[in-house]
């Protein structure tokens, strides 16, 4: 039987949020560049002629169904927790401003968690193999991330 193998893809992207009821600076508006990793697992393709031969997924379709679903619609956005009045209602008087409002404060554990949820369903293998989510990391800095991880 051949192995499972599990494959990760990187992206980048640019919010802003704030943590209102946080102690620290962290309470105020401000940004990050977030990097997002998505791991999928299955068995390698294996299908003599097929552009994706020997490969769990092609690359550029993840990322391809990540911005899709996820990327395109926080990038460059103010992620704001819908408890939040305030920043809500301000926002919201801003003509055109790109907003993503959230039913949990966007912290980094939340936000991995909402990522999950989103994409968990969206990758599918045309062959016929189990093709499941596994992991979703989201590094709010450079050391600090949080992971939301598939329930075995």
């Amino acid at each position: 039987m051949p192995a499972t193998i599990a494959i990760t893809r990187r992206l980048e992207f640019d919010a802003g949020h704030r943590l209102p009821n946080h102690n620290s600076q962290c309470r105020n508006i401000h940004g990050h560049r977030y990097a997002l990793e998505i791991t999928l697992s299955s068995e390698v393709i294996h299908e003599e002629g097929a552009a994706d031969d020997g490969m769990v997924m092609d690359f550029s379709d993840i990322k391809r169904i990540a911005h899709e679903k996820l990327v395109d619609l926080w990038d460059h956005a103010f992620l704001v927790y819908r408890g939040d009045k305030v920043m809500v209602a301000f926002l919201a008087s801003i003509s055109g401003h790109k907003t993503v409002v959230l039913d949990v404060v966007p912290t980094a554990e939340n936000l991995a968690q909402a990522a999950f949820t989103i994409l968990k369903d969206a990758y599918h293998d045309r062959f016929g193999h189990t093709l499941a989510l596994i992991r979703v990391r989201l590094y709010e800095t450079p050391n600090c991330w949080a992971d939301a991880i598939a329930e075995v």
